[in-house]
């Protein structure tokens, strides 16, 4: 089973998440996405994935949101693909990819769901 995970080490959910994933007998490929961004096409294929509005994924908590005007609700979802492929710190973490299924680690354990 090939499992993958967009993962930021400094992030206590994401953490927990690869940690539940360990604990149930899954050695994910870990994508460290903040230094490796998805592509646009890869960001395309997992939101379509999460079954999720592209803003669904967006950190708008982060002072990037509003800097690189991700905050504008007029742009288009190619425009926002092209903010986050550029500032994927706005990209909500962590994101567990199972085959054709994907899941947002908050909580954690909604990753189970997809294994």
């Amino acid at each position: 089973m090939t499992v993958t995970i967009f993962h930021n080490p400094r992030c206590s959910k994401s953490r927990q998440t690869l940690e539940l994933l360990k604990s149930n007998d899954v050695e994910p490929n870990i994508v460290e996405y903040l230094k490796t961004p998805p592509t646009s096409a890869e960001l395309s294929n997992i939101i379509k994935l999460l079954g999720v509005d592209i803003r669904d994924i967006i950190r708008t908590k982060e002072s990037e949101y509003k800097e690189v005007g991700a905050d504008n609700k007029s742009l288009s979802d190619s425009e926002l693909l092209s903010i986050l492929v550029s500032t994927p710190k706005l990209i909500e973490r962590p994101i567990v990819i199972n085959r054709n299924k994907a899941a947002i680690g908050r909580p954690p354990e909604n990753v189970l769901s997809i294994l």
